[in-house]
């Protein structure tokens, strides 16, 4: 922390036991530039703010050696001046907080929550004298800042047609990064590509950067209310990023009225790959659940037709193919609660697919079900069966007549007693309305959406959704979503399938983020697609995945609610279903054994109130053998355990289901060998022997 004058010191200690909104003024003869710094507990991460010749600016350190220089900050306002030159740094109030709290569901079951704070204002020192306010954080797990816009004449309805934020790297740092610049920003299902921070034009965030000394920085945001979504702007031969933000139809980014805050920048810092998982710096930026009994939010598998759609061998629309009957549910009903699954996802139920409805979804019906589906009978049954009923709401992205229906809709599924509702917004490009995808329109309606499915006791799984940012800490009604290049791309054909390296960037990447609804589980690994979509070749349309992969996915991909993907047909007489019958999806405990961005993962977690762990490792197109400790065990207890692994001949191409299942006795102490094929995997499950 930099040394204060005498007077600054003094009033740091008092305006310690204030409220944070409280600014204390520095001396009028404090010198002509002011650098603040406020380090992590640990005393490892360090972030600077600075008025220097006039320009507002932050940097962040680790280790006292530079990750982020002197980047700028502001605003450029429509109809008003920009704001970020020809300010000063005046008052600042400092604050620490050392606490815990529980997660409902996730990652881990207990999150520590310990920061330094500085907050400082930053007002212009001629013109129209706006202020500025910068809250600024130091973790052990990374820094974060935002903006906050006081009450003031010279600043009360605004529009921001861009903020001015920077991140300029203190060296070309290799990138992982999935375009966003391709047909249209908002498109997220795109591959990852790496390359030099130079080569990067406009990406999603989570942004994943490593330097040659080791340090991982992963650049997202926060607490993302109200506001539009940021992506990040290259420039040639340049290592400095810009915070670009998706806009309304007019071009504006955000409309605001003072008080008014953004939210968070984060730059999450690790010295391993392994480190950056579990990611928990933007739950901790959140506010506390809003929910204030969440013990009906319930982590689950389920099973659904969703996947008959790819393959062709049903149909969304009315029709011979329909996959959404009243005989189908319940087929598909009977099968999770013969397994253990907690629900079943039906698509296609509703009427408003026949047609193009991609062009036409404002003829959607969310109450209204095709005749060959009895929505009551449905809900009746599965609750029958003790099988939760998941609803499904596509809107093509015509979310004003979604909004339209929404209180109605919601209460129908409350009566029915549905309690998951797995939403979808496809469109690549815009909305109808002309707005961007995660414009400041669209947060704030799946804010809308969230909160009226709270008020119902209703849990989402959202598809073609805003960013994660954290938010599951207030909602944690807000289960899963998707965001990213998902299963189905395997089931297309062409040059659309996901390469084996895909999902060992994911996990470093967008996982990073939060919950991804992946749908793994594909047991019929050599699919063809039925109709006028038949690929050339066999090997055009195949999940590049051996089955001791897809079974490990259910680990590495962390979602509170995972599918077994595949037709349940495919999964008659498998062996290898008992697994994902096993698996668990909430845990007390992540550990990340080895990880190598786009090469290899092995992840253990340890299930909630059980004590079993399970460990999950894929790998790329590279055969590999990778050696663990088990050290995560408890000394002196004897586990057995059950272990999927690829068999001697397996290859994602030429034998993507041969297995081998296999039993073995496991301590802490020992290591553990880890074999995978070409575009393979493991997974184990280690129990106590009783």
């Amino acid at each position: 922390m930099r040394r204060l004058p005498a007077f600054a010191l003094a009033t740091a200690l008092v305006a310690a036991g204030t409220a944070a909104s409280r600014h204390v003024p520095r001396p009028a003869s404090r010198p002509a530039a002011t650098t603040l710094e406020v380090t992590s507990p640990d005393g490892r991460n360090t972030i600077r703010v600075s008025d220097e010749g006039g320009r507002l600016a932050w940097s962040a350190l680790r280790d006292r050696r530079p990750v982020v220089l002197p980047s700028q900050l502001g605003f450029t306002f429509r109809g008003a001046p920009p704001f970020g030159d020809g300010v000063a740094l005046g008052g600042e109030v400092r604050a620490s907080h050392d606490g815990a709290f529980d997660l409902p569901w996730g990652e881990v079951r207990h999150v520590r929550d310990a920061y330094r704070e500085l907050r400082v204002a930053a007002t212009e020192t001629d013109g129209l004298r706006r202020r500025v306010d910068l809250v600024l954080r130091a973790y052990d797990d990374g820094i974060a800042f935002r903006y906050e816009l006081p009450a003031q004449p010279a600043l009360g309805r605004f529009e921001i047609l861009a903020e001015r934020t920077e991140f300029a790297m203190a060296e070309d740092m290799k990138a992982w990064w999935a375009p966003a610049d391709v047909e249209s920003p908002d498109r997220q299902e795109m591959l990852y590509a790496s390359s030099p921070i130079s080569r990067i034009r406009l990406v999603h965030t989570p942004l994943t950067l490593q330097a040659t000394n080791g340090t991982q920085a992963v650049i997202h945001e926060a607490d993302l209310v109200d506001y539009a979504g940021m992506y990040l702007q290259g420039a040639k031969e340049s290592r400095t990023l810009r915070a670009s933000l998706a806009t309304w139809k007019d071009g504006v980014a955000v409309r605001g009225e003072t008080p008014f805050r953004t939210p968070w920048r984060t730059v999450q810092l690790a010295d391993t790959p392994e480190q950056l998982a579990p990611a928990l710096l933007a739950l901790k930026l959140n506010p506390p659940s809003r929910i204030a009994d969440p013990r009906g939010i319930t982590p689950m598998k389920y099973d659904g037709i969703w996947w008959g759609m790819h393959v062709n061998t049903m149909t969304w629309a009315s029709g011979p193919l329909h996959g959404a009957t009243t005989a189908n549910a319940r087929r598909y009903i009977d099968f999770a609660a013969a397994n253990g699954l907690g629900g079943t996802l039906i698509e296609g139920w509703n009427t408003g697919f026949d047609g193009d409805w991609m062009r036409e979804g404002d003829r959607f019906s969310f109450t209204q079900a095709y005749p060959d589906f009895d929505l009551a009978g449905v809900a009746a049954y599965a609750r029958q069966r003790g099988v939760a009923f998941i609803v499904h709401n596509e809107t093509a992205t015509f979310v004003e007549n979604y909004e339209r229906q929404l209180d109605s809709a919601f209460a129908l599924y409350e009566r029915l007693g549905v309690r998951v509702i797995k939403t979808g917004y496809v469109g690549d490009t815009v909305n109808p309305g002309g707005h961007a995808h995660q414009s400041q329109y669209m947060v704030r309606h799946h804010r809308r959406v969230i909160e009226t499915a709270a008020r119902h006791g209703i849990s989402l799984v959202m598809h073609e959704p805003i960013k994660d940012t954290g938010e599951r800490r207030t909602w944690p009604n807000m289960l899963s979503r998707e965001g990213s290049r998902g299963q189905e791309f395997n089931a297309w054909g062409g040059d659309g399938g996901n390469p084996p390296e895909h999902e060992t960037i994911l996990f470093f990447t967008r996982l990073l983020a939060g919950p991804m609804d992946f749908t793994p589980g594909i047991f019929n690994l050599t699919v063809t697609r039925s109709g006028t979509n038949r690929p050339r070749t066999l090997e055009e349309a195949r999940p590049r995945s051996t089955l001791a992969r897809q079974l490990a996915l259910y680990v590495v991909l962390y979602s509170p609610v995972q599918m077994a993907a595949d037709l349940i047909e495919n999964y008659e007489g498998q062996p290898a279903f008992q697994f994902i019958r096993d698996v668990a999806v909430d845990w007390d405990t992540t550990r990340v054994l080895h990880g190598r961005i786009g090469d290899a993962v092995v992840v253990a977690r340890r299930a909630k109130g059980t004590g079993e762990w399970f460990v999950g490792a894929i790998t790329d197109e590279e055969r590999r053998t990778v050696e663990v400790p088990l050290d995560f065990l408890e000394p002196g207890t004897r586990y057995v355990a059950e272990v999927y692994a690829d068999a001697p001949d397996a290859s994602w191409q030429y034998a993507p289901t041969a297995i081998e299942i296999t039993r073995r006795p496991v301590q802490r102490g020992a290591m553990l060998a880890i074999r995978m094929a070409p575009g393979g995997g493991q997974a184990i499950r280690i129990r106590r022997v009783p």
